[in-house]
Parts: structure tokens; C-alpha cells; sequence
């Protein structure tokens, strides 16, 4: 989700020495409190560095490079070299090249690119408050919800959340950042390949264009260990059920052409779906086969009132936590109106900071059964609430594309 400043942001990491970032952008409901995304920074060249910032990232990724069929093409028409790709390519941003129409996703796969220590030093980029763009307290917005602390999730987080995980992704200010949920499909039923996470943990928004070496690691640290315990951690400890890149992404038009890093705007559309493919090749097994799992998604969840409580799940990466282990709020929902034009947001108490962004909303759907309801997207920089949209027309459209695109696959 978008963060707060100062430990908010788009729930992003730098590669490199850690510090203290915002994760998501959050939405502030007072015109004093400055808001940010939770998860991941701006991503805009134009909003903190140059083109070439994300050299700070490690080179990494000497493995092997695989590119899905249905990718190829695209890397042909936008002039794309696989070589210099792999070989580091991928680290221009220069606001020309970089790819942002909805067709125009690409993401080949650099094996090893995300090792231990990538996965485990990134963090959400240091970004700015800035309220500007919020409308104000406009349609139906509840009281300012109490503070929920934050829960950590029992390890083997697996036992007890096996959808859930940590998005990695490389923006132009380096390694960042999010959560996110494996969902069911129902055009491979028992065998889906899609994760619910933020528009802004694929997309910088208005601004900027898609994140690349987008990947997902389901239940990430299973065994719950330390920073320090980490620092000596194989791969395979920190993705005990794989690697899986991004083969394909869909966001909302609405958060493409509105949304930014800081602020309100584009919140209420503010998800994606993402169909992800394993690093290493396929034995056979999809997402949901390897995890056992995947939670169903409600597009026609129960109104707020009528909501006795929802559960938000993600990895916070801000201080004071560090990223690398799995938390969760409880909490009754109240409503959140960022514009009277824009559907109102689901609002629960939770100190859950930055890298909490786009972790899974569970509540009891229309047929009374655990669900996805919505994600994390913003929260205030004083960390004691966030926010996620509801999931109507538009996040159904964006589901069904991808599950469509893939359908029987």
C-alpha cells in the first residue's frame, strides 16, 4: 500500500544500507495529517533521481534468462535486447523507455536475480509527504478508527497464512517492497497461478510506468527467523515454495492515469492481479498446488455495516519492523471517503507500516465463507489505520482479463 512518511511507504526496500522509507502512499482523512503510499515509493525519475537511479540495486541475476511466449513479441516491438536485458538493461528508466500502457507489461525472468540478499535488504524508499492531491473528507466517511497493534503471524507462517507472501520488485530509486495473496481461479480451479496485490506495487501511476523483476514469494521467511538468523539464510530458506516472476499484470486504468506515490488519488482503484510463472521452470505444479491454497475473490462483499470484522495480512517493512516476518490486524471496518466521485474505501485500525501494501483483506464473503474483500493501500503517517478498496466492476474486470488470458493453462 502506499505509506506515510516518515516510516511509510509503498512498502519498498533499497537495496543497500537500510533506512528508514515510506512503504505505501496512505490518505490522510485530516488536512494536518500528510499521507503516502505504504508499499513502495513514487517510482518517478522526475520525483527523486535520474534515470539511472536504480543502480543501487545489486547487479545480481547471473543466471539464466527465460522469457514466456507471449512476452517475446512484446520485447521485439519496444526494441528490447534480452542480453543487455540480463546484463542490466532493465535499470533505465529514462522516462521515454519506460513502458506504462496497460498492453504494454513486460517482465523477463533473470534467474537468481532476487538472492538471498536482494530479498532480504529491500526496502521502501525514503519519499516525501505531500496532501496536495487529497479532496478532502467528502461521501461517507466513519470516525477515525482506534489503533489496532499489529500481530505477528505464528511461524511456519505456512500453517497459518499460506497464501500469503512478499512481491519483490525493482523501481527506479531500487529493490522495493509489498505484499500480496494468492487467489483462486476459476478458469484453472484447484490450479491457479494469480496474486492479488496494489496497483502501486506494479505501477507507479500517473507518473511513471510499470516496476520490473516483479516477483512473488509465498509464505517469505516461513520459519520466522530474526535479521540476524537471516543474514546467513539460503534462498531456500527465505522461499521455501519457490521463486515465481510475473508473467503478466493487470491495474486499473483509473489508478494508471491517477495515481501517485503520495496522496489520495487513485486509492479507490488501487489493486492488480498478477499471474506468475516459477523461476526455475515448471514441474508440472501450479501456485495454488505448491502452497495449498488460494483464497476466492468477492467482488460483492457485504456493505460496512453489515461487516463484523475483517483481517489484514502483509509483511511491514518500516520501522519498527523490519520486513522480514509476517503480521496482522483485526479489526471491524469503518468507511473512508477520499471523493464523493470515487467508490469509499474500507478503513481498519492497524499500526502495520510500509511493505504491508497490497496484503490480502480476508473477511466472510456474500456466501459467508473466508475471502478476499480487499488489499492494503494507504494509511497515516502517524501508522494507526489503513485503507483498501472495495472490490466492485472495475476489479472484477481487471481479474477476469488476466484469468481469461491464461484460462486452461
Amino acid at each position: 500500500m502506499r505509506s506515510i512518511r516518515p516510516s511509510f511507504t509503498m512498502r519498498g526496500h533499497r537495496h543497500g544500507r537500510r533506512r528508514t522509507s515510506p512503504v505505501p502512499v496512505t490518505v490522510a482523512l485530516v488536512s494536518a495529517l500528510a499521507l503516502t503510499a505504504t508499499a513502495c515509493e513514487s517510482g518517478d525519475p522526475e520525483a527523486g533521481g535520474d534515470a539511472s537511479a536504480s543502480a543501487a540495486a545489486s547487479d545480481g541475476g547471473n543466471g539464466e534468462i527465460r522469457i514466456p511466449d507471449h512476452i517475446k513479441d512484446k520485447l521485439k516491438e519496444h526494441g528490447i535486447d534480452v542480453d543487455e536485458w540480463k546484463n542490466g538493461a532493465w535499470k533505465n528508466w529514462n522516462k521515454d523507455d519506460w513502458l506504462r500502457e496497460a498492453q504494454d507489461f513486460v517482465n523477463p525472468i533473470i534467474e537468481d536475480l532476487w538472492d538471498p540478499d536482494r530479498m532480504r535488504d529491500a526496502e521502501e524508499a525514503d519519499q516525501p509527504v505531500d496532501d496536495s492531491d487529497l479532496s478532502g473528507d467528502q461521501g461517507v466517511t466513519d470516525p477515525e478508527p482506534a489503533p489496532v497493534e499489529a500481530a505477528a503471524v505464528p511461524a511456519k507462517y505456512h500453517d497459518n497464512a499460506a497464501t500469503a507472501g512478499k512481491l519483490l520488485f525493482d523501481s527506479p530509486k531500487g529493490s522495493m517492497v509489498c505484499s500480496a495473496t494468492v487467489v483462486a481461479d476459476p478458469a484453472n480451479p484447484g490450479k491457479s497461478n494469480l496474486v492479488w496485490t496494489a496497483g502501486h506495487c506494479v505501477h507507479a501511476g500517473k507518473s511513471g510506468g510499470w516496476y520490473r523483476n516483479i516477483a512473488f514469494v509465498p509464505s517469505y521467511n516461513d520459519a520466522g527467523m530474526s535479521l540476524e538468523e537471516l543474514a546467513n539464510a539460503t534462498k531456500e530458506e527465505l522461499a521455501t515454495y519457490g521463486v515465481w516472476w510475473g508473467d503478466w499484470a493487470q491495474t486499473s486504468d483509473q489508478w494508471i492515469e491517477q495515481g501517485g506515490a503520495t496522496g489520495g488519488a487513485g486509492a479507490s482503484y488501487d489493486f492488480a492481479v498478477i499471474h506468475v510463472t516459477p523461476e526455475k521452470g515448471s514441474d508440472g505444479k501450479s501456485l495454488e498446488e505448491t502452497v495449498g491454497a488460494a483464497l476466492p475473490v468477492d467482488f460483492d462483499a457485504p456493505a460496512v455495516p453489515e461487516i463484523e470484522s475483517m483481517k489484514a495480512i502483509g509483511y511491514p517493512a518500516a520501522p519498527p519492523y523490519d520486513g522480514q516476518k509476517m503480521y496482522q490486524c483485526e479489526d471491524k471496518p469503518g468507511r473512508l471517503s477520499l471523493n464523493a466521485s470515487d467508490p469509499t474505501m474500507y478503513r481498519i485500525g492497524c499500526t502495520m507500516t510500509g511493505g504491508s501494501s497490497g496484503g490480502g483483506w480476508v473477511a466472510a464473503g456474500s456466501d459467508g465463507k473466508p475471502a478476499l474483500v480487499s488489499n492494503t493501500s494507504i494509511g497515516p503517517v502517524t501508522a494507526g489505520w489503513l485503507a483498501g478498496p472495495r472490490l466492485g466492476e472495475e476489479a472484477k474486470g481487471v481479474f477476469d482479463a488476466v484469468s481469461d488470458k491464461f484460462a486452461g493453462q
